[in-house]
């Protein structure tokens, strides 16, 4: 038989996405400053050099799979969403998925947190954070949606720009939900999930105006 470059496409991107999945885990066992490419290509059965011709750089793979598990996330998250509901109710369910993602996905959190520190530090390149940056790009884009429909139904605030009321709401719950997940908060003996709550609520309070009740 002679050369498929079909099939040799799919064994391609086979083995890339096993090293993604393969360093995601290890990653987040082991944090990322303490795992290397070896233990990386050990690991998934491959030799050093063939993840090396997928991904140039540590820093490349990092990057790369941070962009795969928000990517998986948002797909997931927004797929829960009415849209005929009201803006309300869709900050509610928007701030409710940072809470899901503390509940259930906390291994997405902690090497968010790795990934942070380790980017920051490396000075990853510009070109290499894009691919994650337009997945916030599109969690902006649903926001944007939702606060045009607040313009219409009344129960956001308006008053409050949306560039403002996105950063707020982002930042605070992901900051949250991101400690509790690797366990960076004070030991009060009150449940996490019972203070996440209370900072949803919070916010709701702040940008809900109570219309349509």
């Amino acid at each position: 038989m002679g050369f498929d470059p079909k099939a040799d496409a799919r064994r391609k991107a086979a083995t890339r996405q096993k090293i993604i999945e393969t360093g995601f885990k290890i990653f987040c066992e082991k944090t990322i400053d303490a795992t290397s490419i070896q233990e990386i290509a050990d690991a998934a059965g491959i030799g050093i050099a063939t993840v090396f011709r997928h991904f140039s750089t540590k820093a490349a793979l990092v990057a790369d799979i941070n962009t795969w598990i928000w990517n998986q996330y948002i797909e997931e998250g927004f797929r829960g969403i009415d849209w005929n509901n009201s803006a309300a109710e869709i900050l509610d369910k928007y701030l409710g998925a940072f809470i899901d993602l503390y509940r259930n996905h906390r291994e997405l959190l902690r090497y968010n947190q790795f990934f942070n520190v380790y980017a920051q530090r490396e000075g990853i390149p510009s070109r290499r954070m894009k691919p994650f940056l337009s997945v916030v790009d599109t969690v902006a884009d649903r926001f944007h949606r939702m606060y045009e429909m607040a313009k219409a139904d009344g129960t956001l605030r308006t008053d409050v720009p949306e560039r403002e009321m996105f950063s707020k709401t982002l930042h605070l719950m992901l900051a949250a939900v991101t400690r509790y997940a690797v366990g960076l908060v004070y030991d009060s003996g009150i449940e996490p999930e019972e203070e996440l709550l209370f900072l949803r609520d919070l916010l709701l309070r702040e940008y809900c105006t109570g219309a349509g009740e």
